[in-house]
């Protein structure tokens, strides 16, 4: 069954909010509107709008070496490293490259780094993106592994939070619940709409829906 998803007026060039209202299920929650960034992680002209927006907050105060790409954020990551090693920029890196990397998941969630790409995180300044930052969850057991594997984090980015922190590092995202009124998100086990007997529309994640 295909999702009617609605295009909301952001006001940001190249950057589109596609979004469905209804009761969907992520891994951890339970939540009121579908947030669908297919586009934004995977045309190149949204990409690039999007590391744009988020690079602003890191060209001139923060130091990366490396992106830790997460949701599957790899294009975005991409444009972002190419924007903060630009020409013209003040680029604290002294390496003047930045790698991009995406972590191995194991059977119980944890993150992988093989020998490959591990000397990528270690001794590092990484910077963690996301496709969202809800919960907070994926992106704290970023950072763990991060700081596992002898990195420093120094920050999080995605394309929606609705956190401004996490694991004690700034969150810096191209919308937040500002932009998604009565946006509402709710333990599984508190959901108001289960409550109410409201089936759930879709089970929901940063790569798309299963529709129910």
């Amino acid at each position: 069954m295909s999702m009617n998803l609605v295009k909301l007026p952001t006001g940001k060039t190249n950057i589109s909010l596609r979004v469905s209202k209804g009761h969907f299920a992520t891994g951890h929650s339970h939540i009121n509107y579908y947030i669908d960034v297919t586009l934004t992680k995977c045309r190149l002209s949204e990409a690039r709008a999007a590391a744009s927006e988020l690079v602003q907050a890191y060209t001139h105060t923060t130091i990366v070496d490396t992106i830790l790409c997460l949701d599957g954020t790899e294009v975005i990551g991409a444009c972002m490293a190419s924007e903060l090693t630009k020409a013209g920029y003040i680029n604290m890196n002294a390496h003047q490259t930045i790698y991009v990397v995406t972590p191995e998941h194991t059977v119980g969630s944890q993150l992988l780094f093989r020998e490959n790409t591990a000397p990528m995180i270690a001794g590092k300044h990484v910077l963690v993106l996301a496709a969202s930052v809800t919960t907070g969850y994926t992106a704290e057991s970023a950072v763990e592994a991060v700081n596992y594997y002898g990195g420093t984090p120094v920050g999080v980015a995605a394309i929606f939070a609705t956190r401004k922190e996490c694991a004690g590092f700034p969150v810096t995202s191209i919308f937040d619940p500002h932009d998604l009124p009565g946006y509402e998100s709710h333990d599984a086990h508190a959901c108001p709409w289960c409550k109410a007997g409201q089936k759930i529309d879709a089970l929901v994640n940063s790569f798309g829906y299963s529709s129910l």
